[in-house]
Parts: C-alpha cells; sequence; structure tokens
C-alpha cells in the first residue's frame, strides 16, 4: 500500500531551566542551555548544541523538510542533573550544562525487537583525546576530508589517511595536557596524483596559532618518514590539526602522529589489550587474544567496531575471550557473527566442532548460536582451527547468552555507498549510511550550509556547533527510510522512459551508425528507449570538446529531431574541462570573468577546469552546453578533470547534479562525494554527507572491469546502496565497462566481447535493476553479436524488462513516496530473520512482489542456492513451480531464465 505523505506542522520551544516531574507534551522542543532537543517523530531526534544559544532553525542543504513531521507526545523530566526525554519509542538523555555532546554526557535507549539497545550517537563524532607521549593513529582521529586507505604498506593500526587533496583536507585531535612539545607526523609523500615529487607542506594549527610541517619526499609511498614542528600548548583543552591551507601542497599520506617532549624519540605503536567479554553483551571478536596468525582486519563491509577477526586460515590459529559474570554452572550460547564467502566450515569452540554455512559474500553477516559449557564466574572461551581446512572465516562479534536467548545485534552497518565503482573488479569498500543492524544511527548534518529550496540560495552557517539527528527505527527499517525521506527529501522519481531499455557504448561512432543500430534494435525485436552517445562526438578535442564533430554528426539537430520522432531519448556526454585552443574558450573564460584555471587533464596539459561553487564559472559552463546540443538529458561523466566545487557545506556531486536536475529534471552523474575526495573511484566519505543527492540524481557509478566477481557484487550493491542512502535510481555497466573477460575479438573493429554466459546473465541482472543501460568501452552489448544461445536470453530479457517497466515505474514511484526502494534488501521486510542479512549479497526483492536471485556463476547451466522468505509462497516466473516459505532450495536454470519468484 502507498503511504499518506506527513502533514505539516508548527514548532514550538519549550525551555527547561532546573528540576521538573515528568511531563507529556505534544511539542516538538526541548532546550537546555546551548542544548536543544527537535522530537519530531518517536524514532527520530534532533540534537543540536550552539554556543550561546543560538541555534539554528533554517533549513540545510541537506535537510529540507524538518516542518514536514507532525507534532510528537512525549514526557521530559530533570533529575539529578540529567535531562530525560522519552517519546515511548527511544529515551534520550542529556547531562544538563555538561556542554557539547560526547559519549559521556548524551545516550539513547532503544528497542530493536526484542533486544534493549544503548548507545552514544555522538562517539567519534568530535575530535577524540591523543595523549601526550603516545602515538595517535591517524585512522582513529577525526578525519575531515582524507579518506582510510590500506593500499599501501608499512603503516601502523588499521590504516593511514590518505589524501589531503583539498584545501580544509584535516586531521585532528583534542590535546588536554599543558607544555612545550613537538608534534610529531609519520607520513609518507611520493609522486602525487598532481605528478609532482617534491617537498610538501601541511599545517599544524593549534589556539589561533599556525605553523607549517614541512614533509620531504619518501622514497615510495611504501616508505615512511618523521616531521615535526614545535608546539606549546597552555594548561586545559586544545583542539590540534593537521590542515591543508590554501597555501599548503598537501598530497601526502599520514599514518599517526604524537606528541612528545621536544627532542624525544617517536613512540612504537602500543597493541591493543584484549578485552573482557561480560555475560549477555556483545564484544567485538578481534578484542580477544589473538595466535597463531588470527589477527583484525578491515578489508570487507558490514562489520561493527574497528574490524573483525581474519586470519582463521591455518591449523593453530586461534581466539580466546574472558568470558565474566556467568551466573552459574551450565550450557550457554556462544553466539558468532560470521561472514563466510565459500563453503560450509567447521570451527572448534573449546573442542567442540561447530559448522558454520556460507554467506552470500564476505560483506553479509549471518549470527548463530554454538552451545558451550561454563562454569560460574569468569571463563575462557577459545575458538580454534584444528585444520588448514577449518575455519576460513571471519568473525565480527561473540556474545554468551543463555540458551535460547534472542540474537543481539551489533552496531554494524546495513549497505553502503561510494562515489563511483570506477577500476573495481568484484567487490568495493562503502561508507555506511543510514541503517544499521541495531536499529539507530546518527545523521550529523553540523557541516551542511542553510539552504532555501524556493529560493535554490545556499548561506554558509554563522555558527559552529553540533546539529545531528538521531534515528532510532529498531528493526523498522523501512520507518528510518521513511522519516530519511521526509527529512532530506525523496529520491527522484524519473519519467517513465528512464525505466526501459538503455543503449551506450564507448565506441567512435557516427549519426548514420547510431540510426542503424536504433533500426536494428527495432528489425530483431528488442525494445529500446533511451540512446546515449559517448564521448567522440566532440570537436576540437573528443575528450573535452565544445563543439560538434560534422564528420560524425553532420547536423546534431536534426540527429536529436530523428530519434525524438523514434520515441528515442537522447543523452550525450559531458567531461568537465575546455581545452585554451578550444575555439569557445575565450568566451568561457570572459564569462567565468577569468576564473578559470589551467591544470591539465586528459586532453593534455593546456586544460582549464571549472569551480561549480563560483557563479560565473558555473554560467560559463552551462554556456558551453547552451552552444553545444539539446538532448533529453546530459551525462556528467566527472570522472577525471580537477573541476571541483568551493561551495562550502554542499557535497560537490550534490550542487552540480542539482543544477542539471534543474535544467533537465534529473542528473545522470557519480554521487555523494567528488573526484577530489579519494581520487578516481573516490571511496571517502565527505563531511556533508550523501543525503542531498537522492533528490537529483541518477547514480552513474562508474566504470567497472567485466568479470564474473563484479557481476555477483552488484547483487548486492544496488540494494545496499538505496538502503544506506535513499537514492533508488542507481545505474550500473550492464556487461561491464572494460577489461577482465573482454578478450575475445568483437563484431566490430578494435572491439572486444564478453565471454556469451556472461553477457546473458549480465543482461539477465539489468532486468530486474532501478536501470538497464548496456555499456562498455569498445566491448560488444547488443544481443544479435553474440551467439544463439546468448541471442536468444539477451532479446528475451530486454522484452521482459519493456514488460515489467509500468512495474518498475510503480516502484520507483513508491520509492519516491515512501523512501522503500526498488531493489530492496530482503532485511527491509525480514528484520528478524538471520537469512535476510546472509543472504543480502545473493538475493533482493524487486519492488514488493518480485524475489530475484541472478545467476553469477559460468556455463549454460547453473545452480543457485536461494533461501525463500517466510510467510508466503513463491512461485518460480518461468517455470509456475511453488516453494514454500522459510525453506533454502537449490534452483538450477539455463541461458534463457533464471531464479524469479512471485510473491504468491
Amino acid at each position: 500500500m502507498l503511504r499518506s505523505a506527513v502533514a505539516a506542522a508548527l514548532a514550538a520551544t519549550l525551555s527547561v531551566a532546573g528540576p521538573v516531574p515528568a511531563e507529556a507534551h505534544s511539542k516538538t522542543q526541548v532546550t537546555s542551555g546551548n542544548a536543544r532537543f527537535q522530537v519530531l517523530s518517536p524514532t527520530l531526534i534532533r540534537t543540536e548544541y550552539a554556543e550561546g544559544g543560538r541555534f539554528t532553525d533554517a533549513g540545510t542543504f541537506n535537510v529540507v523538510g524538518r516542518k514536514a513531521f507532525s507534532p510528537v507526545r512525549f514526557t521530559q523530566r530533570t533529575q539529578k542533573g540529567w535531562l530525560t526525554i522519552d517519546t515511548g519509542a527511544v529515551t534520550l538523555r542529556y547531562k544538563v550544562g555538561s556542554g557539547p555532546f560526547t559519549a559521556d554526557n548524551l545516550d539513547v535507549k532503544l528497542r530493536a525487537g526484542k533486544q534493549t539497545v544503548s548507545a552514544q550517537p555522538w562517539a567519534g563524532h568530535y575530535p577524540p583525546d591523543c595523549v601526550a607521549g603516545t602515538l595517535c593513529e591517524a585512522e582513529a582521529l577525526d578525519l575531515r576530508g582524507p579518506g582510510l586507505a590500506t593500499d599501501h604498506t608499512g603503516y601502523t593500526g588499521r590504516g593511514f589517511a590518505a589524501g589531503f587533496a583539498n584545501a580544509g583536507d584535516a586531521v585532528v585531535f583534542t590535546a588536554t595536557s599543558g607544555g612545550t612539545f613537538d608534534l610529531v607526523v609519520r607520513y609518507a609523500n611520493s609522486t602525487g596524483g598532481d605528478g609532482q615529487n617534491t617537498t610538501r607542506t601541511l599545517t599544524v594549527s593549534a589556539d589561533g596559532q599556525n605553523h607549517t610541517l614541512t614533509l620531504p619526499p619518501t622514497a615510495t609511498w611504501d616508505t615512511w618518514a618523521e616531521a615535526r614542528v614545535p608546539l606549546t600548548l597552555p594548561a586545559g583543552r586544545h583542539e590540534v590539526s593537521v590542515v591543508r591551507t590554501a597555501t599548503d601542497t598537501g598530497n601526502v599520506n599520514i599514518d599517526s602522529l604524537a606528541l612528545v617532549t621536544p627532542g624525544a624519540a617517536y613512540p612504537a605503536p602500543t597493541p591493543p589489550a584484549p578485552q573482557p567479554c561480560a555475560f549477555g553483551t556483545l564484544c567485538e571478536a578481534d578484542e580477544g587474544t589473538l595466535s597463531g596468525g588470527a589477527r583484525s582486519a578491515s578489508d570487507h563491509n558490514g562489520y561493527s567496531g574497528d574490524g573483525f577477526l581474519a586470519s582463521l586460515e591455518r591449523a593453530g590459529a586461534s581466539a580466546a575471550y574472558t568470558i565474566t559474570g556467568v551466573p552459574a554452572r551450565g550450557t550457554y550460547a556462544l553466539q558468532l557473527r560470521y561472514a563466510n564467502g565459500k563453503q560450509a566450515r567447521a570451527i572448534s569452540v573449546n573442542g567442540r566442532s561447530v559448522t558454520l554455512q556460507p554467506t552470500s559474500s564476505w560483506d553479509y553477516w549471518r549470527t548463530v548460536p554454538a552451545p558451550v559449557m561454563l562454569q560460574a564466574g569468569t571463563n575462557t572461551v577459545q575458538l580454534d582451527c584444528p585444520t588448514d581446512d577449518s575455519c576460513n572465516v571471519n568473525i565480527d562479534t561473540i556474545a554468551v547468552t543463555k540458551s535460547g536467548a534472542p540474537l543481539l545485534a551489533p552496531h554494524a552497518p546495513l549497505g553502503g555507498y561510494r562515489r563511483g565503482l570506477d577500476g573495481v573488479n568484484g567487490a568495493a569498500l562503502t561508507e555506511p549510511g543510514l541503517l544499521y543492524q541495531d536499529g539507530w544511527s546518527l545523521l550529523d548534518d553540523s557541516a551542511s550550509a542553510l539552504y532555501d529550496p524556493a529560493k535554490k540560495k545556499v548561506t554558509p552557517r554563522t555558527t559552529q556547533g553540533q546539529d545531528g539527528y538521531v534515528f532510532a527505527y529498531g528493526q523498522n527499517y523501512a520507518r528510518g527510510l521513511k522519516e530519511l525521506s521526509t527529512l532530506t527529501g525523496p529520491t527522484k522519481l524519473l519519467p517513465k522512459w528512464a525505466y526501459g531499455v538503455w543503449y551506450s557504448e564507448y565506441y567512435d561512432r557516427t549519426a548514420a551508425e547510431f540510426q542503424q543500430i536504433a533500426e536494428r534494435f527495432r528489425t530483431e525485436g528488442v525494445p529500446l528507449d533511451v540512446l546515449i552517445v559517448d564521448t567522440d562526438f566532440k570537436a576540437p578535442d573528443k575528450w573535452n570538446g565544445w563543439a560538434v564533430d560534422k564528420s560524425r554528426f553532420p547536423d546534431m539537430k536534426a540527429y536529436l529531431a530523428w530519434a525524438r520522432k523514434q520515441g528515442l531519448h537522447t543523452s550525450l556526454n559531458i567531461h568537465p574541462s575546455i581545452l585554451g585552443s578550444d575555439p569557445h574558450f575565450a568566451e568561457a573564460q570572459s564569462t567565468a570573468k577569468g576564473k578559470l584555471q589551467r591544470t591539465g587533464c586528459n586532453g593534455g596539459a593546456d586544460c582549464y577546469v571549472f569551480d561549480f561553487g563560483d557563479p560565473d564559472q558555473l554560467k560559463a559552463y552551462f554556456d558551453l552546453h547552451d552552444g553545444l546540443a539539446d538532448p533529453d538529458f546530459w551525462w556528467l561523466d566527472w570522472c577525471c578533470d580537477a573541476s571541483r566545487s568551493s561551495l562550502e557545506g554542499v557535497t560537490p556531486d550534490a550542487w552540480i547534479n542539482q543544477q542539471y536536475a534543474d535544467r533537465d529534471g534529473f542528473a545522470f552523474s557519480r554521487a555523494y562525494g567528488s573526484l577530489q575526495a579519494g581520487g578516481y573511484s573516490s571511496p571517502t566519505a565527505v563531511p556533508t554527507g550523501p543525503w542531498a543527492d537522492k533528490r537529483t540524481t541518477l547514480h552513474f557509478t562508474g566504470d567497472t572491469v567485466s568479470t564474473w566477481e563484479t557481476l555477483q557484487a552488484q547483487v548486492g550493491y544496488t540494494p545496499g546502496e538505496s538502503a544506506a542512502t535513499g537514492l533508488a535510481a542507481v545505474s550500473h555497466d550492464i556487461g561491464g565497462h572494460t577489461g577482465g573477460l573482454s578478450t575475445e575479438p568483437g563484431a566490430e573493429p578494435q572491439s572486444t566481447k564478453l565471454p556469451d554466459d556472461l553477457y546473458a546473465r549480465w543482461v539477465q541482472l539489468g532486468t530486474f535493476q532501478p536501470i538497464d543501460r548496456l555499456h562498455s568501452n569498445h566491448s560488444d552489448r547488443l544481443p544479435w553479436q553474440y551467439g544463439p544461445a546468448a541471442n536468444a536470453s539477451a532479446k528475451k530479457f530486454l522484452n521482459l524488462r519493456k514488460k515489467l517497466q509500468p512495474y518498475t515505474y510503480k516502484a520507483a514511484a513508491e520509492a519516491t513516496r515512501t523512501g522503500l526502494p526498488i531493489t530492496r534488501p530482503l532485511y527491509l521486510a525480514y528484520p528478524n530473520e538471520q537469512e535476510a542479512y546472509a543472504t543480502a549479497g545473493s538475493e533482493y526483492l524487486y519492488g514488493p512482489d518480485l524475489l530475484v536471485a541472478p545467476v553469477t556463476t559460468p556455463g549454460t547451466t547453473a545452480t543457485t542456492t536461494v533461501w525463500f522468505p517466510p510467510g508466503t509462497k513463491w512461485t518460480d516466473y518461468f517455470t509456475g513451480r511453488t516453494y514454500r516459505g522459510g525453506t533454502t532450495q537449490q534452483i538450477t536454470t539455463t541461458l534463457d531464465t533464471m531464479p524469479v519468484f512471485v510473491r504468491s
């Protein structure tokens, strides 16, 4: 059923001055000194801290729907120095007069199924302490711009802070010791993204005083050196930043830092001490006593804490845990949350073998109970690998509970996002979004600029403080997505034609050749809705020219008119740069008032880029579009050129994508960050977050590698991105973009093709994706370019895509109304089922009623493991066979079918 919109309501303020009894309210605000709390719903509370009580009532670029919530009844009381707000669904406490929010002065309590969850939402959202004389890992500090990376060697801890590519990028910490120190930084500095290998600088800033940190080159990015600056700190707390200012050169990696007495040696890293695990509580599996090669790792997704227990790969690998508070002698349950991307494996628990069944990949986790006999009081529980063939699993958390107790959910992210999958072969690390398995998250909006949607005006915040929204949806993930949609705006509903069949290929073609392809679609009986022209139509440069190459498109206006007459919708590729030799450059530079910067790019050294945050440069940029052509929409391929947005408080992708959406109805582009945030593939989150992009953007995920591993990863990626961000319209290159298994000669000169089975199975996946866009880099994607079986399969499924277009559009409209995405991880509908989490990488719901488990293994015949959710029967779309919910079955298909089931 489609849900109605949330009604708008006026906000009212209640000041709390001292101890008061519990009092029920149907208002929305409670103020306690410099802290304000706005109860937007029983499961959504805004937490705001502002010095001097200068609170922000205006919306932000992220938060455009705060006034759309109805008044909520709640109780509040102040007792023993604590303000408590209770909505019935969540209880929030704040220590009155204790200052900005921390893990110590603000907490919440909620229910997630049968589990009572206590949380400190602001933990990790402010600069942590770095104690003088100790080594502090950079990745454990407050990273503002740089990302956590592990793609070099020689670092300590979990990784290093990478990049410092933009002004403002910083590592920030709090120092509490007064005195004279050296701040020592362990860094690497080799050839940077700007092509230079030279001495770099950053700035150390504390108490308004700046010190230049000089960083000579290191031999490679795997070689680390130390640099230091003197720093005098008065007694008290100080916020210290290692930052790239506008005058610094940055482009370095930082592994760790330390405050030491002047001239003292750099301290060694301190291995984390094993932590005891109290009976009945969740504990991190990598915090036990690890031996035999067992270690902490963080190279997959979906884990809680800082990592998971890994390298249980050989006989003798083990992890031991001290369990405290066991109430009596008896048999208890050891709850293990694990990922097993291969086959059933055995692990020994205190000498007893426990079999752990596969999960859908290493990024998806299942919790199971295993019996363990314990004595009263303190016990040791040990996980062992008896043989080299045993174990080979990763373990995230453990808990010892009574037998039959509810399985405990950790604060582990569900799904995740990244700007692009460019260059990815298989799975990729993602950033957490809204949903966590224990039912709460904090949307930190502190960095977002103020915004007036009616005037489309962005205004920087005038005060600094904390501004965050505590979501406490419990296991009602759908409610969390609905409230995210209300708060930050709904996902963009695209025109109905966008949910049909797209064709695009990076291959140099003429207008006549595109017309021949469209005619071939018709004669072959294959539907086609969108026809995209990649970069080669441009002149004088194919990459970033701003005129049409008349030798390829003699009359672009006539070509676009022809396409519209054929019922086709068109798009043209754009790379955001311009050569100094381009005939349109002088006019563009004039419009930009001389502010276009020469940086070099894929088009050559004499290349200029745009600052989308500067109104003059933005106008120059879009004037170039107006002089080029008028397609139905543009494809912004901001993959490589150094254009940027200097607009403070707005995610750069979100800003430029909104400009395209204002012109064309929606943007077709990468999302959630910027080119500068982490490089080409950009896995690095930005402080302003991914929350605004869904209002405008069809997310182009970039240039993946064409392999079975990539196909398999995309099965879970699309639903996971939508669940993390609320953005429903995600578009992969169907068939992948380049390389990998694209090794056979193709049907056209200098082209390749995929293996027939991989092509057919990828087209099947595309049929049940938000967008079905055939695309590649000089690699065949047309059905008739493949053998008879793959050809027939691709035609069948592209026609099925067209048949499903009304269903897909209805699901897209539901996503806009309710926040439930088109592709839905099964845990959205079945949060109590462990299989819904474990199988999230291999199957999903397409809209409300289709269960899809794409084939991701080679061969003309494949057998796929399918879990059927309980509570209903499921009927095979192709064979009519019915399966009982709550069971797992092996489904065998040939190239002409795939595992798709209709809810009975």
